[in-house]
């Protein structure tokens, strides 16, 4: 493939880096912060459109950990968080 001749990653591999590094900040922060408080907000009166619901990112995170292997308390260290979720080319 190209990537690996030029030694690039797969840009989904990247993207789950990304969104696995922002769960990490958001992850050590304390549980009195607006952004942790935005995890547990739950929308009762909205009116969902029909098919197949939108993914939530709990769910996407979760998905995410589970394709690496991780736990979600690893995150409250950083160094450890941050060694594990790196995409390295292959």
């Amino acid at each position: 493939m190209i990537r690996n001749k030029i030694g690039v990653v797969a840009i989904e591999d990247k993207m789950r880096e990304a969104r696995l590094r922002c769960f990490g900040h958001i992850r050590r922060r304390p549980m009195d912060a607006p952004v942790r408080k935005g995890e547990t907000i739950e929308c009762l009166d909205h009116k969902r459109c029909r098919g197949r619901p939108r993914k939530s990112w709990k769910e996407v995170i979760r998905h995410d950990l589970k394709a690496l292997g991780q736990v979600e308390d690893m995150a409250h260290d950083r160094k450890l968080w941050r060694a594990k979720i790196r995409v390295t080319k292959s």
